[in-house]
């Protein structure tokens, strides 16, 4: 199997699987506990059925929207995961740049591979930073401020780590970044040896914006369980939201909003957008899929900050009954993960061609050329 087999995001995870030892693939794909809501992010979509239009005239489609203050060529963008170069050695570079090439946000996390800097200089492309707010108060202000030189379009405060998600998978395994080789886990690592080959002599692992101010996850295993749980601060509240929105003074999302109450304080707090996200079911299982949500946030606040949808999605079709619901964008991780795990930049690219290619022909057999002609009047839910 090779990228030309791959035509779907299972595609592309069933090639990842073949490429990666299994403690790093399973950091891709599990999530908390039973992995149930993990499911559930993409079953919630098969619940909601499509009901076309035709005879529309639909020879030109713009599927462009404006998110953050910035206008995307197509209405998914590539939300910010840590640990990138775990999967492939290009890692956030390969992403950034396939995000460029499709005109549209590309996100970096405060545990990526990759500093700040390299990637503002690098990409013309709208960028965001996920903000993880940290015990150490000087990491956190050395990180804001990195990202206004560094011109970023879009900060992102990530509000749904205040502990590390059960992650039984990664407990199976052992994995930490770096990785640990264990009894258990020695196999896998030593029956992939391409991988190992680029971990050992491409550049050296690093959590880039994080190195000068803490060891763990650089030079000292760690769990990210365990990372959020010993590292983040668990004091984290609106107040210190709020603080964290007027020092940034720009485009300022909120990533891991769930409910219609905690929408209001984003917006009372002066955000921008908010990502209905549950974190790909990483961190409480048996929580709500952020579809099934979408519609009562989006009647609540989204006539007042922009309402992305995040997680769960694996076909265009999703991202267009996301739209029709009321978000003016989606975002996911693994969609991508799994193609840069799989080929690097050419397996992102053509994961995003191909999403980009089923949401305009699917815009077309509904009936519409630009993504404001969708809404509710185009959905049933069974």
């Amino acid at each position: 199997m090779n990228i030309s087999d791959c035509h779907n995001v299972n595609d592309f995870r069933a090639l990842a699987r073949k490429r990666l030892p299994f403690p790093i693939f399973d950091y891709i794909d599990g999530a908390a506990d039973d992995e149930v809501t993990r499911r559930r992010n993409t079953e919630a979509y098969e619940r909601c059925d499509l009901v076309p239009n035709v005879l529309a005239g639909v020879e030109t489609i713009d599927m462009s929207t404006t998110v953050m203050g910035q206008k995307l060529a197509m209405p998914l963008f590539l939300s910010p995961t840590a640990l990138q170069r775990l999967f492939h050695w290009q890692g956030e570079r390969a992403v950034a740049r396939a995000a460029e090439k499709f005109g549209t946000y590309f996100g970096i996390s405060s545990l990526a591979t990759v500093s700040i800097e390299e990637i503002g200089a690098s990409i013309s492309t709208p960028k965001m930073f996920q903000l993880y707010v940290h015990k150490d108060k000087d990491l956190n202000r050395s990180m804001v401020e990195r990202c206004k030189a560094a011109k970023f379009d879009a900060l992102t405060l990530t509000v749904d780590t205040i502990v590390g998600g059960n992650r039984e998978r990664c407990l199976r395994s052992g994995f930490t970044s770096p990785p640990r080789i264990t009894p258990t886990s020695f196999w896998s690592y030593a029956a992939k040896p391409a991988w190992g080959l680029n971990y050992m002599f491409r550049d050296k692992f690093e959590l880039s914006n994080l190195k000068d101010h803490v060891s763990e996850g650089t030079s000292v295993p760690n769990s990210v369980a365990d990372y959020f749980t010993n590292m983040l601060d668990q004091s984290l509240d609106w107040k210190m939201a709020e603080e964290i929105g007027k020092d940034w003074d720009g485009e300022f999302c909120l990533k891991g909003i769930m409910s219609v109450a905690d929408a209001r304080r984003a917006v009372d707090i002066g955000a921008t957008a908010i990502m209905v996200s549950n974190h790909g079911g990483r961190q409480l299982d048996g929580s709500r899929a952020p579809f099934d949500q979408l519609a009562e946030i989006c009647d609540a606040v989204g006539d007042r900050l922009d309402v992305i949808c995040d997680g769960g999605i694996t076909r265009g079709s999703h991202v267009l009954k996301a739209l029709s619901v009321g978000a003016k964008a989606c975002s996911g991780g693994r969609l991508y993960l799994y193609a840069l795990a799989a080929a690097g930049q050419p397996g992102v690219e053509r994961i995003l061609a191909l999403l980009q290619a089923e949401i305009e022909r699917d815009m077309k057999l509904m009936g519409v050329t630009a993504v404001d002609q969708l809404n509710r009047d185009n959905l049933r839910f069974r």
